[in-house]
């Protein structure tokens, strides 16, 4: 039972990291404020003095002393992430390991977007934008892919009971964050102001609705329990000495 606390703190880290970053990164202004649409103080390249950033979670994180917070915030996060993912498979492993390979797959999205994350926190934007930007957008598209298959694998396998009610609900979820991830895209990718503010405006939508996504796996993680970790270290193991065997 004490399980249900994990997906409660994924979420909670997030959602209070990243808005405390924007917090301070406001109050020191280093971005312009997310309400403010008319605003025409953005820096650019001909403009670095007397002006504030698009207000990404990204550009929240680049000026001392909220770069700090950002990075502990997002390593912490990728790596809760990441635990997140391998419970998750254990779980349907446990319960319902006739969808393995579909869990597999998802567990190498959730892995490769934690990794993703992880390198876009610790490569600041404002020194290895290249780095940063390629870590984020890997995250994005495979966070995508792995609510995809999750919400897929909500309707196979029953591991708490309230899959009638989850279903649609993470149907909802998943839809969002692959519009809005197509709409961030292509939003971040335009040069007027107006538009990588409106990127801005769907990075933060995208960020709370995953909240809530991995916020719903509270009834799952209720039912969840600690031999269905050792189970699948020991089915690895097994699988181990297979490969051994036939070598």
């Amino acid at each position: 039972m004490l399980w249900i606390i994990f997906p409660i703190v994924l979420s909670l880290v997030s959602f209070i990291g990243t808005w405390t970053v924007y917090g301070l990164a406001l109050a020191n202004y280093h971005v312009c404020a997310l309400n403010d649409w008319g605003s025409d103080i953005y820096c650019d390249g001909n403009r670095s003095t007397n002006c504030c950033r698009v207000p990404t979670i990204s550009s929240s994180g680049v000026s001392a002393p909220e770069n700090s917070l950002f990075t502990a915030t997002i390593n912490a996060g990728s790596f809760l992430f990441l635990l997140f993912c391998l419970l998750h498979h254990a779980h349907v492993m446990e319960r319902h390991a006739c969808h393995s390979m579909q869990s597999k797959f998802a567990l190498v999205f959730g892995v490769v977007a934690a990794m993703g994350a992880f390198a876009a926190g610790n490569c600041n934007p404002g020194y290895l934008p290249l780095l940063h930007y390629l870590g984020a957008a890997i995250s994005f598209m495979c966070i995508c892919f792995y609510t995809v298959l999750l919400t897929s694998l909500t309707a196979k396998c029953v591991l708490s009971g309230y899959e009638k009610f989850l279903y649609p609900l993470r149907i909802a979820s998943t839809v969002i964050q692959t519009i809005l991830t197509v709409g961030y895209a292509i939003f971040f990718a335009q040069h007027l102001d107006y538009y990588k503010h409106m990127s801005a405006v769907f990075e933060w939508m995208l960020s709370v609705n995953l909240e809530l996504f991995e916020l719903s796996y509270v009834m799952e993680f209720y039912f969840f329990s600690s031999f269905m970790i050792s189970n699948l270290l020991s089915t690895r193991e097994e699988e181990k000495l297979i490969m051994l065997s036939l070598s």
